[in-house]
């Protein structure tokens, strides 16, 4: 029996596979796995049963790199997104064997209008099934607080659009101050939507130190926005207890994110605008209550004056006296009311002049404190500098190198060190001057 080699056996499959498969075929798959290397895509191609996650067929497919630099550019220009795993794609492949190599699909073209369709219906049945929980609308019925100053911000820490929403916010031109604080998130790709759950969760933690959160993207490519139109996501910030406003950063239409959020502007620049912009309606309608309250009490003195005016033709001359006081009263209080308003509206002003003026008056307090405390301790070094004692009349005698102060510590020829205020004397112990300090002992 003449048995085949294994090259001889593939070569046969080969060449039936290139003589009875040799058209492309275009199939509808999910992308359960995609990678590129060497400017080669390698994808993982399965089929779901309908209604469930059971995978009933499965497939490896290959886009060589002279294909693959024109059909991803090409992709991603027209469905504004890369091709990843979890996306429905409609490929065209013809079939390959190689003797060494083994079966593979060959990609030959991907057609991005299949997959923007299968994206908009995944997004359409989202937006169905949030309206149906009762929360799409939950976001819009918060309100941005009038004094919105403390904005948790989500975005990549590296992100320009990052830099360009907290420069906006610091440079505004009416100087309010911001306080920012940013939980960093991953804002392209697979980790999107867990990535900012986290941060959500992070913030929600300390809701009360934030008046609303800012979603912002970091501007630049387009490319991948699929991870701001997911479910989880969505819920998360429907049910978010603060105001969430999303500036992602794009021109194309709304990612559900947009649409479930509070409110939607297109940049970061945009949103720091808005945060100013809310403010500044604020200051505008303090303004305009301060005016009114003005012109209230302005118009309601000058009717009291004029009634008093009237009532005074009717009062005899032993009375004129006590109408020119209380028109004096009443100017007084008009004068006090102005002056209480004024300083009302620079008291924020006022109140950080006396904040800077007293920084330097601290300073220079605590300087001299320690200049004095300085002074002291020189004092009291110099106070019991053996040097000083000196220059006083006394002396001290060493005994090998430490100051004698107990006789017996001494023996009968013991060689002794005194030192005066101008120099140094030496001497020995004799046995006589040591039975006399004995005896005396």
């Amino acid at each position: 029996m003449h048995a085949l080699s294994l090259y001889e056996l593939n070569s046969i499959v080969s060449e039936v596979i290139h003589t009875t498969m040799s058209r492309s075929y275009w199939v509808e798959a999910e992308v359960s796995e995609a990678r590129e290397r060497n400017g080669h895509l390698y994808l993982e191609l399965i089929q779901k049963e309908e209604g469930t996650n059971t995978p009933i067929a499965r497939a490896s497919a290959k886009c060589w790199r002279s294909a693959w630099s024109l059909i991803g550019p090409h992709f991603e220009r027209v469905a504004g997104l890369q091709v990843r795993a979890g996306l429905q794609l409609m490929v065209q492949v013809h079939a390959q064997f190689h003797p060494q190599f083994g079966f593979s699909w060959i990609v030959d073209d991907i057609n991005p209008e299949y997959t923007m369709g299968d994206m908009a219906r995944k997004r359409q049945e989202i937006i169905r099934q949030l309206k149906d929980e009762g929360v799409f609308g939950l976001q819009k019925e918060l309100k941005v607080p009038m004094f919105a100053q403390r904005i948790a911000v989500i975005s990549s820490a590296s992100a320009a659009g990052y830099g360009d929403f907290c420069n906006q916010l610091s440079d505004n031109e009416y100087g309010f101050a911001f306080s920012i604080e940013l939980f960093p998130a991953t804002m392209q790709g697979e980790q999107v939507e867990q990535s900012i759950i986290s941060a959500l969760d992070a913030i929600n933690a300390e809701e009360d130190a934030f008046d609303c959160v800012v979603i912002i993207r970091g501007g630049g490519a387009t490319a991948d926005l699929s991870g701001f139109d997911t479910l989880l996501l969505a819920e998360n910030v429907a049910n978010f207890p603060l105001p969430i406003i999303t500036g992602i950063g794009h021109e194309r239409d709304e990612s559900i994110l947009d649409m479930i959020s509070n409110t939607r502007v297109k940049t970061p620049t945009a949103a720091a605008a808005f945060l100013v912009n809310n403010l500044a309606n604020t200051l505008g309608m303090i303004e305009d209550a301060q005016t009114s309250v003005f012109r209230y009490v302005q118009n309601r003195m000058q009717m009291e004056k004029m009634r008093l005016q009237r009532l005074s033709t009717g009062i005899t001359m032993q009375f004129s006296m006590m109408k020119t006081r209380q028109e004096g009263m009443l100017d007084a209080r008009f004068v006090r009311l102005s002056q209480r308003i004024s300083e009302a509206l620079s008291e924020k002003r006022l109140r950080l002049e006396m904040i800077s003026n007293r920084l330097l008056p601290l300073a220079d307090r605590k300087l001299t404190a320690e200049k004095h405390r300085m002074e002291l301790l020189a004092q009291r070094v110099e106070s019991v500098d053996p040097k000083r004692l000196l220059r006083l009349g006394y002396s001290i005698t060493y005994h090998n190198g430490r100051a004698v102060k107990d006789l017996k510590e001494l023996s009968v020829g013991d060689e002794l060190t005194t030192m005066v205020e101008n120099g140094i004397i030496k001497s020995a112990v004799t046995e006589n001057i040591i039975n006399k300090r004995k005896r005396k002992a």
